[in-house]
């Protein structure tokens, strides 16, 4: 069978080169894990890093795995996450199509190159599906031995096939990866694996090799659970006579020292994460650390902005071993951007977690996300922390007792009937006058300002652990409904 050299001499003129060229390759499954968005997120790293060019690809030739509406997900993510993508799908670009399945007639062409050049076979022998695409053992397979003129007039007599790789048999491979070193691997441990499947479809082993040289991709960033592959890549790289790709495969993401994290064990995706109030940014950056550690200078620096990060990223930093996911440490680095927001939109993000619980408009969105910003870690621990603006929870008198602002029922009575009488007479109701009120109040009284602020606050908000203090809780209230709770709380004691 004539091959159109000219098809080829094409396809390489089109290839853009003499710049740094990433790509980020998801399979459109469902949901993006944590492992996907730190693979899209340092590819898109090394691309910015260089001032490259980072590219979008759709790996969508496993059909029987495609979920409806999972491109949505990877380009919403990506999105939010300002990994911004110069070539895709739907940016187009030079080395396009950019979604595997409609590249198809591309590896048809490409697998029949590599037969002519003898470094792949067409096997005719009949197996399942599974074993097709596992490969088998070379001594095994008698297709390997069919001279050319005889494996093209079976396949010219419409006979099905499936086109394998053809592994030297004889000696090693080397392959190099840039947080791994050189491997070295014997070829008689490497299968002949297929590379175009019956129905005239790429395996994904051959699709990636065929789509990264194409498109021109000088840094390949994986998982390192293709180490294993990486052996074969290179013959193919090899028997086409392309040059080799950086290779960089990332140490797994673990849930614990023992196992990987995985959507099937409940472990979290992007999108759960989002749901359980994280912030995006500190998600990446936290991310981000997951297997790489900043250098030199900056090696104690922490808190990274995205941009940060693409000046500070070096592929000499990333590490062999694998990482712990440590959700408290996501905590951690969530607090820390909650805190660094502006006011204005610490409140702007609070605010429909605070309407969840507190949906009645006359109490200030505004001041309660004031009260709470410093005290709070995750935005889904807002409803319930200011749930008793909306509603006095049920209470016990024996919370007006605290040793610490010296209170017990006697005292928390004086001490509010008191309160009532100030608070009633304030000439109006701002936090200073309050706060002056009851401060002068207490001084009149000779007691510490804690053991009257004690019983003022638990009968303005019902419980121990409050956002904010009696000053600030009584002033979002208002006068008639604090007033209303402290004689409330009057008639428990």
């Amino acid at each position: 069978m004539e091959l159109d050299r000219k098809y080829f001499e094409e396809m390489e003129s089109r290839i853009p080169k003499g710049t740094v060229r990433t790509r980020f390759a998801p399979s459109p499954t469902g949901y993006m894990h944590v492992g996907n968005l730190r693979t899209a997120l340092y590819t898109w790293l090394i691309a910015r890093n260089a001032g490259g060019t980072f590219l979008l690809r759709i790996e969508d030739t496993d059909q029987g795995r495609l979920v409806e509406g999972a491109s949505e997900v990877i380009y919403r993510t990506l999105a939010e996450c300002g990994l911004d993508h110069d070539e895709g799908p739907d940016k187009g670009g030079p080395v396009g199509p950019y979604i595997q399945s409609e590249r198809r007639d591309i590896y048809g062409k490409y697998a029949q190159l590599l037969v002519a050049r003898g470094h792949a076979y067409y096997c005719f022998c009949e197996k399942t599906e599974g074993e097709e695409t596992e490969g088998f053992e070379k001594t095994d397979d008698p297709c390997r031995a069919l001279s050319p003129e005889e494996a093209q007039a079976r396949v010219d007599a419409g006979e099905p096939y499936v086109i394998r790789q053809k592994i030297p048999r004889e000696g090693s491979t080397t392959f190099r990866d840039a947080i791994f070193g050189d491997i070295t691997v014997e070829n008689k441990t490497l299968d002949d694996q297929v590379l175009l499947k019956r129905d005239g479809l790429p395996t994904y082993n051959f699709a990636n090799v065929v789509d990264d040289h194409l498109m021109g991709i000088t840094h390949v960033v994986r998982g390192s659970e293709y180490l294993s592959s990486a052996p074969k890549y290179d013959l193919l790289y090899q028997g086409f006579g392309w040059e080799i790709p950086v290779y960089v495969h990332c140490s797994p993401v673990m849930r614990d020292a023992q196992n990987k994290m995985s959507k099937r064990h409940g472990d979290p995706s992007y999108e759960d994460l989002k749901a359980q109030g994280y912030l995006t940014p500190a998600i990446l950056n936290y991310v981000a650390l997951l297997g790489w550690s900043p250098r030199g200078e900056l090696a104690e620096q922490e808190v990274f902005s995205l941009e940060e990060l693409a000046h500070a990223f070096d592929l000499a930093g990333m590490s062999k071993s694998p990482a712990i996911f440590d959700i408290e440490k996501l905590t951690h680095f969530n607090a820390l951007y909650l805190r660094a927001m502006t006011p204005e939109k610490f409140a702007q993000t609070a605010r429909p977690y605070i309407r969840q619980t507190v949906p009645e408009e006359r109490l200030s969105a505004e001041e309660i996300a004031a009260l709470l910003q410093a005290r709070c870690e995750r935005l889904t621990d807002i409803p319930e922390k200011v749930a008793f603006f909306q509603t006095l929870p049920e209470y016990d008198a024996d919370l007006f007792t605290n040793k610490k602002s010296k209170t017990n029922p006697e005292i928390a009575k004086a001490m509010l009937e008191a309160a009532v009488s100030t608070l009633e007479a304030l000439p109006d109701w701002s936090q200073d006058s309050i706060h002056d009120g009851l401060i002068a109040l207490a001084e009149r009284l000779e007691v510490k300002n804690a053991t009257l602020m004690w019983p003022v606050r638990i009968a303005a908000a019902g419980q121990a652990v409050t956002p904010g203090g009696a000053v600030e809780i009584c002033h979002i209230l208002g006068r008639d409904e604090t007033l209303r709770r402290l004689r409330f709380g009057l008639g428990k004691l």
